[in-house]
């Protein structure tokens, strides 16, 4: 069941947003839509990030190290291994 919602945004907020929804095939009220419902639940999981920025807390979570011997594999290391796979 949809509702509606009036929100008060600043001019040119509203008209970036328009520009960015056409760009991405979707309205502006969608875009909120999937945002606040992204927010929201993420709220839900991730409190221990709550003193994150909000690209950082978007970013969490998104490469995922696999063990290996019971230590994680440094970051120079896979930095390396990508740089490697992408050259050679």
């Amino acid at each position: 069941m949809y509702n509606k919602l009036t929100l008060n945004i600043e001019q040119k907020t509203i008209e970036n947003a328009k520009i960015y929804a056409k760009k991405q095939k979707r309205s502006v009220s969608k875009l909120v839509e999937e945002y606040l419902s992204t927010i929201s639940s993420r709220n839900n999981e991730n409190i221990e990030h709550s003193s994150l920025g909000p690209i950082t807390k978007e970013l969490v979570g998104i490469i995922k190290i696999k063990e290996n011997n019971k230590n994680l594999i440094e970051y120079k290391d896979v930095l390396t291994e990508a740089l490697m796979e992408k050259y050679l």
